[in-house]
């Protein structure tokens, strides 16, 4: 796994992106890319969007990720 997975994450401000003395996300070395559905919390089912690859501990303010043929 590589940081460039991890932008939009809401842990990748621990990669580096702060002013504090840590440079990498405890998530990075054991994350591997999984598919996965990126949800809005405000989106009303069905849920038709194509699945995408993501990191299994990938979390974006607003979003679930739900598994590739979840509809509801």
């Amino acid at each position: 796994m590589n940081r460039n997975k991890c932008v939009g994450c809401h842990n990748d401000f621990y990669n580096g992106n702060n002013d504090l003395d840590v440079e990498e996300c405890w998530h990075l070395k054991s994350a591997k890319l999984i598919l996965r559905k990126e949800v809005s919390i405000h989106q009303i089912p069905p849920w038709n969007q194509k699945a995408k690859k993501f990191p299994s501990c990938y979390r974006k303010s607003g979003y679930v990720y739900v598994e590739p043929d979840a509809q509801f």
